[in-house]
């Protein structure tokens, strides 16, 4: 049986304009993603939602979760 598990990480006190920005920079690294992993990206009442699933190796999980991390935070460098 395959390992199931699901991270949510919410960045807070971000504006609309900020959060469309880093969203719209994520775009091209959202699809092709492995077999059974996934991401979703939603805002909502100033936060910018991260939800990230996973069946299967975990290791891929942690380095998608880094990799987006990385790339949110240069995001957020670039816009300041």
């Amino acid at each position: 049986m395959l390992p199931k598990c699901q991270i949510e990480i919410a960045i807070n006190n971000i504006s609309k304009d900020k959060a469309k920005v880093i969203e719209k920079a994520l775009e091209p690294d959202n699809v092709n993603f492995p077999q059974g992993l996934s991401l979703e990206i939603k805002e909502k009442e100033n936060q910018l939602l991260f939800s990230f699933s996973s069946e299967g190796d975990l290791k891929k999980l942690i380095s998608t979760v880094d990799e987006v991390l990385e790339h949110v935070n240069l995001s957020m460098e670039v816009i300041k």
